[in-house]
């Protein structure tokens, strides 16, 4: 076996599986948190409705209630993860909205409130990054002191046209600031792309893979594009009806797209994970678990592996 996806426990792509173990020993978990977040694109700052593929709890349909407290909202969550997974160590997500949209004394009072449970070893952030003002990189590089931090942003293309298709509200130079600023402050930052956009063909796709790749952040997210029934999408695919890639044709792309990825960045997700009662289609991507057993054979049949074709 080639001793490069040798050295990710047999895996032919860097996982955040592997990365976490490999920090910290041991199984580590995520816990998905709702800390009562807006986002500009809602609040009228910048729109009304957010990103056109975003629904009704803001990518957060699998995180703790807004209505619990954030100790609930943990409890709950440890007692979900414990019927599958025996770990007693946690990532704090907060992954609903824009997690750094709120004044900076409250994203703190909220931020260390999430570190003071026990077994939470590290914070993940999502956020956008048009939400990173000077005073929220000093908190944030205050906490990356004291744990394991990591920011997430949500990019879905490098390609100007389909930003604007789906309302995303910056534009690229904004995203590659962001990107300059957290890794001059050795913050860690975990970059989300939607494979499979209306309008993109697949030399496009590849190409934001490659700007991500070569923007030397810490990791990627690349989640496959589907129809969520409480979204602004569903209805114009309804009126607007377009071609969603197949399951072949999504892993196509997946097994390039790792190919060109440099092999030290981490990728955290490599398909989508709708709610089966609000997902319109594709109903391919229910089938996770079937997914990600055709991609490892996809890389197996090439005899491929992650940073394979990767040209700094």
């Amino acid at each position: 076996m080639n001793t490069i996806f040798n050295s990710w426990n047999g895996k032919r792509y860097h996982t955040l599986n592997y990365e976490l173990q490999r920090i910290f020993g041991q199984k580590i978990m995520k816990i998905s948190l709702d800390g009562g977040f807006s986002c500009p694109n809602r609040d009228g700052t910048l729109g009304l409705r957010g990103c056109i593929f975003c629904g009704e709890e803001g990518s957060g349909e699998f995180a703790g209630s807004r209505i619990d407290s954030l100790k609930d909202q943990v409890n709950d969550q440890i007692k979900l993860i414990s019927k599958k997974n025996q770990s007693n160590m946690y990532i704090a997500y907060f992954q609903s909205f824009t997690n750094t949209y709120k004044a900076v004394e409250e994203l703190k009072n909220l931020y260390y409130e999430a570190l003071s449970f026990e077994g939470v070893v590290g914070i993940a952030i999502a956020t956008r990054p048009d939400c990173l003002n000077g005073e929220v990189l000093d908190l944030l590089s205050e906490l990356n002191e004291k744990t394991f931090l990591w920011i997430e942003l949500g990019l879905q293309t490098i390609h100007e046209s389909t930003a604007k298709f789906i309302r995303r509200g910056y534009s690229l130079s904004v995203y590659d600031k962001a990107i300059e600023n957290l890794r001059n402050r050795n913050i860690r930052c975990v970059t989300h792309l939607i494979i499979g956009l209306p309008g993109e063909n697949k030399d496009m796709m590849l190409k934001s893979v490659k700007h991500v790749g070569d923007g030397q952040g810490w990791g990627i997210k690349l989640h496959s594009l589907y129809i969520q029934k409480d979204t602004d999408l569903y209805h114009y695919f309804i009126n607007n009806p377009f071609s969603l890639l197949t399951k072949d044709e999504y892993i196509d792309i997946i097994v390039d797209a790792i190919e060109i990825l440099p092999s030290d960045m981490v990728i955290h997700r490599l398909t989508g994970d709708g709610k089966r009662d609000l997902l319109y289609e594709p109903k391919w991507t229910l089938n996770k678990l079937g997914v990600l057993s055709a991609i490892d054979k996809e890389l197996k049949n090439r005899n491929s592996h992650q940073g394979i074709n990767h040209k700094a």
